[in-house]
């Protein structure tokens, strides 16, 4: 729903009308969809062995076929919906969405499990950007700013389920960091891509309020996990993002 949003937001801040705004909210929210579905199902046995508690397939009666399904029949409604914005745009959530689905079926137990959170992410700016009048290609540091904050939601996603994903056979690239690295790079990652966002177009002015938010978010976070809630790390990288999100819509036509 985060991604949604921040999609939605952006595209109305560049230009798009309703339609268009209606357009890629749909797109993303089934992008979305399916790769969390095909993330559960793929890993339905794994969730178990670690009681994973929050997730759907633990602890429920719902069947897993169910979830694959949802997953495969999301990713098919996403393809046409994300083309609504035009080949360009479409293309490149698309191929942002695949990248997420590589993620789950491998990428995510190797050294490379940050590559598609770079990539997905900016890709997903440059779907905002190309489905616009004229498709023009998204500013430098919008794509820096998405990928980074891409790694560091990655970084900040995978610190509480370490030891279960250690045991299950995951080792992707913050496993082979280690918590205190991981950490330490999920707060570096989300700081700069705040301060991308604030400095990258120049003249911040008053916009640049944002930084010392995202700050203070990313510090909450930090707090609340030596405190043993380290999900709440994640959920502070969700709200930086939103904040992000924030700066750029009060660029405008920057965008």
């Amino acid at each position: 729903m985060a991604v949604t949003a921040g999609a939605t937001a952006l595209a109305g801040a560049s230009g798009r009308p309703a339609v268009g705004m209606l357009a890629v909210a749909a797109a993303v929210l089934a992008g979305q969809l399916s790769v969390g579905w095909h993330n559960d199902w793929l890993d339905a046995e794994r969730d178990r062995t670690a009681q994973r508690g929050d997730k759907p397939l633990v602890g429920s009666d719902l069947r897993r076929a169910t979830v694959g399904v949802s997953a495969a029949t999301a990713l098919l409604a996403c393809v046409p919906l994300s083309f609504l914005s035009g080949w360009r745009a479409g293309t490149s959530h698309v191929v942002a969405v695949l990248l997420a689905w590589a993620y789950n079926a491998r990428l995510k137990s190797t050294v490379w499990s940050w590559a598609p959170y770079a990539a997905s992410f900016a890709l997903l700016v440059s779907f905002v950007s190309l489905g616009g009048r004229g498709h023009p290609a998204p500013p430098w540091w919008l794509v820096v700013a998405a990928a980074l904050l891409g790694v560091g939601a990655h970084m900040a996603n995978v610190v509480p389920d370490l030891a279960a994903d250690a045991a299950t056979g995951v080792r992707g690239l913050p496993h082979r960091l280690g918590r205190t690295r991981s950490v330490a790079a999920a707060t570096a990652l989300l700081l700069t891509a705040s301060a991308v966002v604030a400095f990258g177009p120049g003249h911040p002015g008053w916009t640049s309020i944002g930084l010392p938010l995202a700050a203070a978010v990313v510090g909450a976070g930090l707090v609340a996990y030596r405190r043993g809630r380290e999900d709440l790390l994640f959920r502070a990288s969700l709200v930086v993002a939103l904040v992000d999100v924030a700066m750029l819509v009060s660029r405008g036509r920057q965008l």
